[in-house]
């Protein structure tokens, strides 16, 4: 009896520390999970969705399955269970991280209402020195006034630079007062025309400015605050032959800018916003509906979001950076280093789109860098690109596949760089 009664024990004892094994090597996953299987429960109750992860962080993908087997177990616990496709409830969580923390992110689905929980891990849970940069930026010069200034007929006005486009294997470049065109010749750039802007008006300490190309590459849209004009090439036929001749006519506007063109990943269309004439920000009127008033903003892009939605991102005067979605203002969070400027950059690289983005000013020299919004806190997706001055102006290139900026030198002289990426 005795013999039998101590194997007894063994058994038990044995199963006892098997039971406990699992337990006793606890996963650094299992707080945040049930935390944010908790916050998810919340909003959608009992029921069934179909639960999809999206890995952003420096979390190894061999960790994932493991992850995603104790959300399961959390959500079943709270009478959530993770169906397949044919539910018509979805959980789309996104793991992401900054240099500070990690952040997971879930986007509760409910027909065509989207509601969001996150959770934030332990600062310190992130190190620096392993942050993930999914791509890496380039820059070349497109354009310079100290390039250009040995090929100029008449020296130009002091005035900032606003903007240049290519049009009809030239260049174009908008100041404020003036459009002046370039051709391309065997000893470089060549001033070929310069036409005076046919308007009076005030202009403010950092004035803006618009070019936008035609389809056909043979011509351009100059907006400036107060007015717009309409630049076309055409080929003349005299007594010595072919010549080509720019022709630049203007008229007085208050129209909308068109802040965004149309996007052929997201789906969106253009958006255009009023701009105030005598200030240097967009005073948060769009035309069409967002179904939400925007405050008054410096900046603004077109996000791919999943299932091919677009949302749309704003820089606001107030330095808050937020995101419109589903009739939704939302903040961001992880935009303290941003600037005012930035620009929508279709890469390829990681999420396939990303912001690229001026630094915030407080260094001696500015900076671009490319980021990611997964959901609703910006990632770094590369190191910052040290630019030679301040950046001025930044928007992206009509392919959108590389984005411009104007950059400012301590001589006060101007740089136009074409700013590009490549995968890591």
């Amino acid at each position: 009896m005795k013999l039998v009664w101590l194997i007894t024990m063994v058994i038990s004892s044995l199963t006892g520390l098997m039971a406990q094994t699992p337990s006793a090597a606890h996963s650094p996953w299992e707080q945040p999970a049930a935390s944010l299987a908790d916050e998810i429960a919340g909003i959608l109750g009992p029921g069934q969705a179909h639960l999809t992860i999206r890995n952003l962080s420096t979390i190894s993908t061999g960790e994932i399955p493991a992850i995603r087997r104790l959300l399961e177990q959390d959500l079943k616990a709270h009478g959530v269970l993770a169906s397949g496709t044919e539910s018509a409830n979805a959980i789309r969580i996104t793991l992401s991280e900054n240099t500070r923390e990690r952040l997971w992110v879930a986007e509760v689905i409910e027909g065509n209402e989207t509601r969001v929980a996150m959770v934030h891990l332990e600062p310190g849970a992130v190190q620096a020195s392993v942050a993930k940069e999914r791509l890496v930026l380039h820059r070349t010069t497109f354009a310079s006034t100290a390039e250009l200034a040995g090929r100029w007929v008449t020296p130009p006005a002091n005035e900032p630079v606003l903007a240049a486009v290519g049009a009809n294997t030239g260049l174009v470049i908008l100041k404020q007062n003036e459009v002046m065109i370039f051709s391309m010749s065997s000893a470089g750039w060549r001033e070929e025309q310069r036409i005076d802007l046919d308007h009076q008006r005030s202009m403010t300490r950092d004035p803006r400015g618009m070019l936008l190309p035609t389809a056909d590459g043979n011509g351009f849209t100059a907006i400036t605050p107060g007015a717009e004009c309409t630049g076309s090439y055409a080929t003349v036929t005299d007594n010595s032959g072919h010549y080509g001749d720019w022709s630049l006519h203007c008229r007085e506007s208050d129209d909308p800018w068109p802040i965004v063109q149309a996007s052929t990943t997201s789906g969106a269309g253009p958006i255009k916003a009023f701009y105030n004439a005598t200030r240097n920000y967009f005073i948060g009127v769009v035309n069409g509906s967002l179904g939400v008033d925007l405050p008054p903003f410096y900046s603004a892009a077109i996000l791919s979001r999943p299932a091919s939605r677009a949302a749309l991102l704003i820089n606001g005067i107030d330095g808050k950076v937020q995101i419109v979605e589903n009739g939704a203002l939302k903040p961001v969070a992880g935009t303290r280093d941003w600037g005012s400027d930035f620009a929508a950059l279709n890469s390829g690289c990681g999420a396939g789109a990303q912001i690229i983005t001026s630094s915030s000013g407080e260094a001696l020299t500015d900076s671009l860098r490319a980021y990611e919004l997964p959901a609703l806190e910006a990632i770094p997706a590369s190191a910052p690109l040290a630019m030679d001055g301040t950046v001025t102006a930044l928007w992206t290139a009509p392919d959108g596949k590389s984005v411009y900026a104007v950059v400012r030198s301590a001589a006060d002289e101007y740089e136009v760089d074409r700013v590009s990426a490549s995968c890591n």
